[in-house]
């Protein structure tokens, strides 16, 4: 038994599939089913199966999946231990869901690196909204310790729809294109409950790499786009998109930071969670800024940023 197997269960278990625990593990999915075909011959148990709800933990699944966690947690922390006995910088790994990783997260990290320069190593990746707790509970987020997670809210916005400029939409919403960025895949982000509250129907949704992407083609006339309200502010000045009048929206919505608690936070992640909310954060969150100089570019991470 390894802590590369447990450390597979765990996410299968907790993220219902192999895929996801991919994602999350930054492996392969064959990666991922041999550690857990590996464990399961160890133990002489399937702990997991798969069946037409999903997946479902076995008796002995069930029982291994509190203990797997803690073993997981504990094989960060002694990881965390010799980095800090080496003199090595504290890792710091930040997560957020599409539309804050492409807009918010790059400067913000960039920001607050200046503030804390050689002290802390920065890396950010992508997720969606349901695994976030789940990456920082399991220590794959370095803010992660130990003990439960709290969300905080961080900053407050309206999520809109925009088309082209000149467009003049005809029919009701079921019957127009949606163009939407990876969020809109997801059914718990603020895009994806709009898409099911209006019963857009899949064949009328159109994914695009990003939200960028996803506003230019609604400025071609392709179509509609969901977009965060004061990230567009530009293109709706410049006349390139155009507010368009869909039931529910504007729609009231908040990015969280999801960390441990106080307690149990490391102190990159405490450093961060006040940086938050100073005013240059909140002026980066408003009006984020292109790019970050290519010796502080960073890979994908894991604290929490979502809406």
């Amino acid at each position: 038994m390894t802590l590369t197997q447990l450390n597979a269960f765990v996410l299968v278990a907790r993220l219902g599939s192999v895929t996801a625990a991919a994602n999350a593990l930054g492996v392969s999915e064959p990666a991922v089913s041999q550690a857990l075909s590996a464990l399961r011959m160890h133990l002489g148990d399937q702990l997991v199966t798969r069946g037409p709800n999903g997946m479902t933990l076995t008796a002995g699944g069930s029982r291994l999946l509190a203990t797997a966690s803690q073993i997981v947690v504990l094989g960060a922390e002694a990881h965390a231990a010799v980095r800090a006995a080496q003199g090595a910088p504290e890792q710091l790994r930040v997560v957020a869901t599409s539309t804050i990783a492409e807009f918010v997260t790059s400067p913000l990290m960039e920001a607050f690196t200046r503030r804390f320069p050689g002290a802390v190593d920065v890396s950010a990746g992508v997720a969606v909204s349901h695994e976030l707790a789940v990456l920082v509970a399991n220590r794959l987020a370095d803010v992660a310790t130990a003990g439960p997670v709290v969300c905080e809210p961080i900053f407050r916005y309206r999520l809109v729809v925009v088309t082209a400029g000149e467009s003049k939409l005809k029919g009701n919403a079921r019957q127009w294109r949606w163009l939407v960025d990876p969020s809109g895949t997801d059914p718990g982000s603020d895009t994806g409950q709009l898409l099911a509250s209006l019963r857009i129907p899949d064949n009328r949704i159109g994914v695009f790499p990003n939200q960028t992407a996803a506003w230019a083609a609604a400025a071609d006339g392709a179509g509609v786009a969901p977009a965060v309200e004061h990230l567009v502010t530009q293109q709706l000045r410049r006349g390139e998109l155009s507010l368009a009048e869909v039931p529910g929206t504007p729609v009231a919505g908040c990015w969280h930071a999801t960390l441990l608690e106080r307690q149990n936070r490391s102190v990159a992640a405490s450093s961060l969670r006040r940086f938050l909310g100073s005013p240059e954060a909140m002026h980066l969150m408003r009006s984020p800024t292109a790019g970050v100089p290519p010796s502080r570019f960073r890979p994908p991470v894991y604290v929490t940023i979502w809406s």
